[in-house]
């Protein structure tokens, strides 16, 4: 937090800070998403009856009674990112791998020459082999060779096979891409470019592109970032984890904009307390602040520790 400290008083900042920090509850929603691509709704070839059977009659070619073939090995096959009954041929490096994701930790990892790396794009996944026939084929639901369903949650435009259907996946046209959830729990920000939680619908600040950038923190890209993702309330977005340690550290500025990550007014209190009870020695000399919450400025007599904003009464400021 850009505020004026001392070198003998910062304890005092640090001190107010760790206990204000006790009562403070952090408003930012954690933003589930998923990263695997989807088709549209209108093509999806699979959808679950109450006792969890395979709509067959949606899947062309396939008996609707022949539920065992479907369901065969279901579960037990996969990695660590998906549960399928298939794997994929890349094709940048014609090798068979059991998801993009497990292609991209082996071909973009820091111990492959810088010159070799690279990653695939879900897109382009044109062949997959089937876990239980070993049959390789063009992308698509059923085994040609076995009939057994490679993945319960079939995308045809994504590539996208998964059989843990606990996840709720759904597409969001507007995203471009899979999400996880369920569909009734997330609305899609044209402004912002993401998925939501709805308890942010009418709340939250919107920021052009906010989740087509990297964590200010870790500095991975948000948008198919398989970690849970915070909107701060001044609208940019972080990982709920490296929110988390910044807050450990007491850090509660955005390290973006500088706005308070969270209602900071128990700290204040707490602040002005303590403060109450310094002495000041520097009576004659006024300083001019900019306050990074609400962006108002203000002359105020300069103190060692902190200044306050005059017209939000945040100590979240910086002298100009």
């Amino acid at each position: 937090m850009n505020v004026l400290v001392s070198r003998d008083c910062a304890w005092m900042w640090c001190k107010t800070f760790k206990m204000g920090a006790m009562d403070l509850q952090l408003e930012s929603t954690a933003v589930q998403h998923g990263q695997a691509k989807l088709n549209v709704e209108e093509h999806a070839l699979v959808s679950l009856l109450p006792d969890e059977k395979y709509a067959a009659e949606k899947i062309e070619n396939v008996d609707p009674d022949d539920y065992d073939k479907l369901e065969k090995g279901i579960m037990q096959y996969g990695c660590a990112h998906y549960r399928r009954r298939c794997r994929i041929r890349a094709p940048c490096c014609n090798e068979i791998f059991d998801c993009r994701h497990c292609h991209n930790e082996a071909k973009n990892s820091i111990i492959i020459d810088a010159v070799k790396r690279h990653e695939l794009p879900r897109h382009e996944v044109q062949q997959v082999i089937c876990s239980l026939c070993g049959t390789e084929q063009e992308v698509r639901q059923v085994c040609i060779s076995c009939g057994v369903c490679m993945g319960k949650y079939f995308c045809e435009v994504c590539k996208l096979f998964d059989d843990d259907v606990s996840k709720q996946q759904y597409h969001c046209n507007g995203c471009g891409i899979c999400r996880i959830g369920g569909r009734e729990n997330f609305f899609h920000c044209s402004k912002c470019g993401c998925c939501y939680s709805i308890v942010l619908k009418n709340s939250h600040a919107c920021v052009e592109g906010a989740m087509h950038h990297d964590c200010p923190i870790c500095f991975e890209y948000l948008f198919e970032s398989t970690n849970d993702v915070s909107v701060l309330p001044c609208g940019h977005t972080i990982h709920v984890k490296c929110l988390q340690e910044m807050e450990e550290h007491c850090q509660f500025a955005c390290p973006l904009c500088s706005k308070s990550v969270c209602d900071m007014s128990k700290a204040w209190e707490r602040l002005d307390e303590e403060l109450a009870t310094i002495s000041d020695t520097c009576d004659n000399k006024m300083v001019r602040i900019l306050c990074n919450d609400c962006g108002a400025t203000s002359e105020v007599q300069f103190h060692l520790i902190a200044h306050k904003c005059q017209k939000c009464k945040s100590y979240n400021t910086r002298q100009i």
